[in-house]
Parts: C-alpha cells; structure tokens; sequence
C-alpha cells in the first residue's frame, strides 16, 4: 500500500512539473534586419534663370543734351543706364523745329508720336491735353521719392494725382561776399538772419562812391517779403490757392521794394554806375567783380562761384531762415508702351538717388561739382557735404520742406496771367490796358499808387487761377 501511494505522489508531481513547463513563456524570435536603402546619384537642379526682359526702344527729348560730340553730362548719365540695362535703347527725339518746346510737343502729340519720357515746361497745359501718365502707383512705393521735399511732391500733384516729377532743383536766394563785409568791419550776414538786420546791415555796406552795393537788385523784394510777414503767403503772395495782392503783408512788400532801391543797382545814377567795373556790363558780373554784398541768384552757379570766386562766400536765402525753391521738370507720357519701363528711365534722369552717384562721379572728371540731390536722404546730403559744404546751404537742405516754390508758372494753372501776362482793364497814363507786369514793376516810380488798385489786380487774377482751376480738372 504504502508503495502504491508512493507511486502515485511521484506521477502526480511528474504531471505538475509538466504543465508548469508548458505554461512558460515562450522566446520571442529576432527579428530580420531591415536593409539600407540602396543610395542613387540623382542629378541636382539647375537654378533657373530670369527670363531676359524683352527689348524696348524709349523716345527721350530735352533740351539739356548738347550734341553727340560735347557727350555732355546728361549723355554721359544716359550711356550708365543703357550699361546698366542693356535691354533698353534710348532714341533722342529732335525738337529743333521752330516754334519752341511747346510747338513741338504739340505737332508730336497730333501725330501720335509723343516721346515716352520728356523735359516738361507748363505740367497744367500737359495734364489738360491728356498728355501725361499717372504716376501715382510707381511713386507711392519708390522709396527715392519718399525723400524728395514735401514743397516738391505737392506741386505736381493734382487732385491727388501725381503728374510728372521734378528733375532738378535749385535753392534761390541771397549769397553773401563775407570778405566785404569784413573789410567793412561789419557781420556778415548768415542763414536765418532777421528781415530788419539783413536790410540794416546792407545799408551800413552801401557804398556806392567807392563801387560797392548793399544789394543786388530790386525786384525780387517783391517775391519773398510778403511771406515774411504772413507765413500763410508764400511766394508773390500765392498761398497755394489765390494772390493776396490786396493784403497786408504784400502791400508791405511793394513799399519795401521802392524803399530799398538806392542799395541796389537800379538805384544808380549813369554817375555811380561808372564807380563800378560792371559799369559797362550790368550787375550780373557785379559779385564775382566783388562790387556787391548780397547777391539774389540760385544755386545752379554754384559749381562756377567754387571754381571762379576768389573770396569767401556762403547762402544767406531768405531772410528769417528760408530759401525759394527752382525746379526742372520731367514727364511720362500717357502714350508711352511700357509706363514702368518709361518711369525707371524718367526717374534715372531726376531723382534717382542711384544716378545722382553717378552724376556727381561724372560731374567730379569733368572739374566741377554735381548739381544738388532731389531725393535728400541723409547719406546723399552727407555725400553732397563732399563737394559743397557751407554753412547756409546746409541749413538750407535741412529746411526744405518749409521753402517758397518760385517756379509756379511751371505748375500753378492760370498764374502765367495772373502774375504777367493778364490785362485788367487798366489805363495807366498814356499806358492803355496795361497787363499784370506792368503793374507790378511800375509800382513804385510814381505812375499811380498801388492801393488804388490792389483790390482790384488781386480780384481779377484770382477769377483767373479758379477759371483754369476748373478748366484744368484732371
């Protein structure tokens, strides 16, 4: 018995041991490896290029060109552009036919045949006769005409349309012959000096028996006092609207201009005049003669004064700390094939920040200075600072926005009328039906007296701005 139990104990944990084996885990099987991707040489893309831009043949016309044998600056500037994009030709149109700029314009333009980009004299007949492009697009977003003057951007926009842009431009005002003053024992006077210490000065100056003036000339009296009494006049009293010729402040400025006539040249007797070496010649060699403390002129004789002055000379402007503004113009034609093509080259030949680099490197071969930037960002006033660096000048480019525009009858419609040409209906003496001129320059000799007619002269030329205002209507 005993050995039975013993025997079945034994099959018994026999049986338990084998399932127990049985339940285990089971191994796990290695996995294959996985093969390397084979590695293929599979050719790098070449970049692509810029598809050429197509050939274009651009009609060009002014009248700074000179010939093809002077190859003069301008030449020069047109050459770089053509370099610099080679898929452009430039053809120069001849405007030698008679009847000047205008004339030629116009028999052009009958044909169809105006040139894409041109010199531009009168922007409102040009915007009138549908001539030119809008430019209002490629300008909002060239960062060049960001930085050209606020008193520039305004003039050739109209109803908020950009017409045309400035290609040149000059600061207008008084230059000073410092070592006449120094000679004298006196101050010199400087950028920002006061209307009464400008004109006090002068006077201590005159001194007409040893051939020497205070001033210049008379005339320009008229164009930039009236400001300096009333800041909302600007120049001849245009306040961006209407003349004020029955204000005030211009009122004064014709009184000051008979007032001042004996320190300038028209103030001479035959007698004096022959005290001067310019007798013979006029006062346009009077300051280079050294016979003259303050010239009224621009800037664009600047690169003679630096060559030919043999005295210390600098920008006085306006007095109280203003200059005028002169300015060239160029335009875009509404016709031209390719408007942004026609725009880059205009803007090469006016307010390229990048070509007035070049012009000023062309300007420096040839023995001179460059004319001054239209787009003033600092680095291009610095770099003007290289070759013309005076005092009043630079206050000048530092104040541009604040300047009195001269050239209005370039840009104003109707002010060619209303400031020269336009007859009021007035008899003068035995002068019949006089115009706008004549009022103004025989203002002071006694002929009439200018409040008798100030209402008047201001009435009718301001009916004469609102007709072509409104005849304008771009």
């Amino acid at each position: 018995m005993k050995k039975h139990a013993l025997l079945i104990t034994f099959v018994i944990a026999s049986i338990l041991v084998a399932s127990l084996v049985g339940c285990g885990p089971k191994p796990t099987e290695e996995p294959e490896p996985t093969p390397e991707p084979e590695v293929t040489d599979e050719p790098t893309a070449e970049p692509t290029e810029e598809p050429a831009p197509e050939p274009i043949t651009l009609r060009y016309a002014n009248w700074n060109l000179g010939t093809e044998e002077e190859n003069n600056i301008q030449r020069q500037l047109i050459a770089a552009y053509t370099e610099l994009y080679p898929h452009v030709t430039i053809e120069i149109v001849d405007m030698s036919a008679e009847g000047g700029w205008e004339a030629n314009l116009t028999a052009y333009a009958a044909k169809g045949e105006l040139p894409d980009v041109f010199a531009a004299n009168n922007v409102p007949l040009y915007v009138k006769n549908g001539w030119l492009a809008d430019l209002t697009e490629p300008t909002s977003t060239d960062a060049d005409w960001a930085n050209v003057p606020q008193a520039l951007k305004d003039a050739f926009t109209y109803s908020g349309v950009v017409y045309g842009m400035p290609s040149a431009m000059f600061i207008m005002g008084y230059w000073v012959n410092q070592d006449l003053y120094e000679a004298a024992n006196l101050d010199a006077p400087a950028y920002g000096i006061s209307v009464d210490d400008f004109f006090a000065v002068a006077e201590e100056l005159n001194d007409p028996a040893n051939g020497v003036l205070g001033l210049d000339e008379q005339e320009f009296v008229m164009g930039w006092y009236a400001n300096t009494q009333d800041p909302n006049l600007k120049w001849f009293s245009f306040d961006g609207t209407h003349m004020n010729y029955n204000s005030a402040a211009f009122k004064a400025a014709v009184a000051k201009t008979g007032e001042i006539k004996p320190l300038t040249w028209q103030g001479l007797t035959d007698e004096q005049k022959a005290n001067f070496i310019s007798g013979a010649t006029g006062i346009w060699d009077a300051f280079l003669n050294q016979e003259v403390g303050v010239r009224w002129d621009a800037s664009w004789n600047v690169p003679g004064w630096l060559t030919n002055a043999t005295f210390n000379w600098d920008f006085v402007g306006i007095p109280g700390g203003n200059q005028a503004l002169v300015f060239d113009m160029m335009g875009v034609s509404s016709t031209a094939a390719n408007l942004q093509e026609a725009y880059n080259f205009a803007k090469w030949m006016s307010f390229s920040s990048q070509a007035w680099a070049v012009e000023a490197e062309l300007a420096t071969a040839a023995g001179s200075a460059p004319k001054m930037p239209l787009s003033t960002d600092p680095a291009a006033l610095e770099q003007y600072k290289a070759y013309v660096d005076k005092p009043g000048i630079n206050a000048a480019l530092a104040n541009l926005d604040n300047s009195l525009l001269e050239s209005l009858a370039k840009v104003i419609p109707g002010y060619i009328n209303a400031r020269w040409e336009g007859k009021p209906g007035i008899d003068i003496g035995e002068d019949k039906d006089v115009n706008m001129w004549f009022m103004f320059n025989f203002a002071n000799d006694g002929r009439y007296k200018y409040e008798d007619y100030s209402a008047q002269l201001e009435t009718f030329a301001n009916q004469i701005l609102d007709d072509a205002k409104a005849e304008l209507n771009p």
